[in-house]
C-alpha cells in the first residue's frame, strides 16, 4: 500500500483539532486508504481501539447507522470516558442530514475529534456550508501525482513510456493493478458510471443521461480552450429547446462531483478575475481517455492537463492568464508569490519557441515565468526558465 506522505503531512497538524475534517475528492481516488493511514498513525501513537470508532457507510453491517439519529446514538453511546476519541466516518455523504449528526456531535460531545470522507457533491453544497460555518477544515484529494503513480508501481519515471501510461490511463489508485487495456477500460467505466449514476443524476434526479454524457464529451474534447456555451448549443444540435441556464447546471453538477474543474481567467493589467471565458479540465486522465473523441488530445491538451492538476494538488491558486491580445497558459498563487507557467510538448521549432516566449512579452512585472516541456534541448531565453515536465512531476522546482 502506498503511503500518501503528502496528504498526511497536511492533515497531521489537526488530528486532536475540535475541527471536523473533510477529505474530498473524486470516487475512488483514495480517501478510504489515507483514513486507514490516519488510524494506522494514531495506534503508533499509542491510541486504544476503543477510542477509534471507525464507520464505512458502504459495508453493509452499518446500513442502519444511516439513520441519523440512530447514527448519533450509536457513537454517543461509544465514548464513555473523557479521554479524545477519533471518529472516523467514510462515505458519510450516504446518510441523510449527516451535516447535523456531525454539528451535533461535535456540539455536544467535547472529545471527540472528527473525520469525514465523501466524494458526492453534497460534501461541497451550501447546506454543508451553512451548518458547520467556521467548524470545519477542507482536505481535497485528489488521484495519484506522478510523482505518487511512480512509488506505487517502481516503475522508471524518465522512461517515457511509463509517464505516457500515466497521461493515458490516469491516477485512480486501483487501476494500476491492471496491465491490460481492455480491464484498465473496464475498470475506469465502471467508475465513470457510478460517478455519473450516484454523484450526478441522483443527486439533481435527472431523467436525460444521455445529454450528460454529450456534455462531459464536449467539454473533455475542449480541455484547455476557452468555453463557449454558443458553441455547446451547437454541438447539441438535437435538444433545440435546451437552455443556456440548464447547461450551467449541469456543468456545475459536473464540477461538484468533481470530474472536471472550472479555471478563471484573470487579467494581468486589470488585476481581477473574469468570470468569462474560462476552461476546464479534468480530475483524472484515465476518464478522459474513456470519454475524449479528440485525436489531438494526447499530444499537447493532455500536457497542460497535467500541470494544472499537479498545481492544484500542491495548492497553487490557478487562472488562465490574459494579457490583452495574447494568453498564458497558467498563472499560479501561494504564499503571496506569482508564478507565469507556459506548456508546450517540444521548443524544436523555432516558431513555436518564438510563440511561447513571446506570450511574456508584455508583462513588466518581476514574477518568475516558466515554461515546461517534454524538450530535453535548453532553449532559455530572457530570463525565463525552461524546466523538464518529468522534472517538474518528481520535484517541486518552481522554486529555482
Amino acid at each position: 500500500m502506498l503511503k500518501r506522505t503528502y496528504y498526511l503531512d497536511k492533515i497531521r497538524g489537526f488530528y486532536n483539532s475540535n475541527l471536523i475534517k473533510i477529505l474530498v475528492g473524486i470516487r475512488r481516488c483514495g480517501k478510504s486508504v489515507i483514513l486507514e493511514q490516519i488510524i494506522d498513525e494514531l495506534k503508533d501513537n499509542g491510541v486504544d481501539d476503543k477510542h477509534i470508532i471507525n464507520i464505512n457507510f458502504e459495508f453493509i453491517e452499518y446500513e442502519e447507522l444511516k439513520d441519523y439519529k440512530k447514527l448519533n446514538s450509536y457513537i454517543k453511546e461509544k465514548v464513555q470516558d473523557k479521554k479524545l476519541y477519533y471518529i472516523f466516518l467514510d462515505e458519510i455523504q450516504n446518510v441523510d442530514r449527516f451535516e447535523d449528526v456531525v454539528n451535533s456531535l461535535r456540539a455536544s460531545l467535547k472529545n471527540v475529534s472528527i473525520f469525514i470522507t465523501g466524494s458526492n457533491s453534497k460534501l461541497l453544497s451550501e447546506e454543508l456550508s451553512t451548518t458547520l460555518s467556521g467548524r470545519y477544515v477542507l482536505i481535497n484529494i485528489y488521484p495519484l501525482s506522478y510523482k505518487e503513480y511512480i512509488s506505487l508501481t517502481k516503475k522508471d519515471p524518465y522512461d517515457l513510456d511509463n509517464f505516457w501510461d500515466y497521461a493515458t490511463w490516469g491516477g485512480l489508485p486501483n487501476r494500476c493493478e491492471f496491465t491490460e487495456e481492455v480491464n484498465i477500460k473496464n475498470y475506469l467505466h465502471s467508475v465513470y458510471d457510478s460517478i455519473m449514476l450516484r454523484d450526478v443524476v441522483e443527486r439533481l434526479n435527472l431523467k436525460d443521461i444521455t445529454l450528460f454524457n454529450l456534455i462531459i464529451q464536449y467539454l473533455i474534447d475542449t480541455v484547455g480552450r476557452e468555453f463557449s456555451c454558443d458553441n455547446l448549443m451547437k454541438y447539441l444540435k438535437n435538444y433545440k429547446t435546451l437552455s443556456t441556464e440548464t447547461i450551467y447546471t449541469y456543468i456545475e453538477a459536473l464540477c461538484k462531483a468533481l470530474l472536471i474543474k472550472k479555471v478563471y481567467r484573470y487579467d494581468v493589467h486589470g488585476k481581477k478575475t473574469l468570470k468569462t471565458l474560462n476552461k476546464y479540465y479534468v480530475t483524472d486522465l484515465g476518464i478522459a481517455q474513456i470519454k475524449h473523441h479528440n485525436t489531438e488530445f494526447k499530444n499537447y491538451l493532455i500536457l497542460e492537463n497535467i500541470v494544472y492538476n499537479e498545481l492544484i494538488m500542491r495548492d497553487y491558486e490557478v487562472y488562465v492568464c490574459k494579457l490583452r491580445n495574447k494568453e498564458i497558459d497558467f498563472i499560479a498563487k501561494k504564499d503571496g508569490k506569482v508564478k507565469y507557467i507556459q506548456v508546450a510538448y517540444s521548443l524544436d521549432d523555432e516558431g513555436v519557441r518564438e510563440r511561447e516566449y513571446g506570450a511574456y512579452k508584455g508583462i513588466d512585472d518581476n514574477y518568475s515565468k516558466y515554461i515546461i516541456t517534454l524538450d530535453k534541448n535548453n532553449y532559455e531565453q530572457d530570463g525565463i526558465k525552461q524546466i523538464y515536465l518529468i522534472d517538474f512531476l518528481m520535484n517541486n522546482n518552481l522554486s529555482k
